[in-house]
């Protein structure tokens, strides 16, 4: 019974992930490219608003699931698929913890108004970072559904 639970849970969790992760990249970056810096500045405030509260913990949650599920699995190619599944989500967090979030802190640290001179765009480099761990994301949800249809 813990085996199914974990299994819904990765699921949940993984899906919920990459499926934000997804409408990020395929609408909310866009429309941050579009807007004059100023703009963008406050709509990335708004916008991510609440990301850093929900996202961490729900793909942290992932990643211990999918350990649970790869030490615990008896079978020997679910048990593999579990571990890349959490290797991915692992790559999820270091893409989003060192690439992204540090690009939040400094677009969320600017005064409303002009930017400073010598402001750097980092919308493209954001950009770049998010497809990453949008990747890592989806192909995470991936092998955690072909782990569990291979656990059964």
């Amino acid at each position: 019974m813990v085996m199914v639970v974990l299994g819904v849970v990765v699921l949940v969790t993984s899906g919920t992930a990459a499926g934000v992760l997804f409408s990020v990249a395929l609408s909310v970056v866009p429309a941050f490219v579009a807007l004059p810096p100023d703009r963008y500045v406050e709509m990335h405030k708004l916008v991510g608003r609440r990301y850093d509260r929900v996202m961490p913990p729900m793909v942290a949650a992932t990643v211990a699931a999918d350990v649970i599920l790869a030490t615990s699995a008896a079978d020997v190619a679910a048990a593999t698929l579990f571990a890349f599944a959490a290797l991915l989500g692992v790559g999820v967090m270091v893409v989003s913890q060192f690439g992204n979030v540090p690009i939040n802190r400094k677009v969320k640290g600017l005064a409303p108004g002009p930017m400073p001179l010598g402001w750097q765009d980092p919308r493209s480099r954001w950009r770049e970072l998010n497809l990453i761990r949008t990747s890592f994301a989806i192909l995470g949800l991936a092998v955690n559904a072909c782990a569990i249809v291979t656990a059964r």
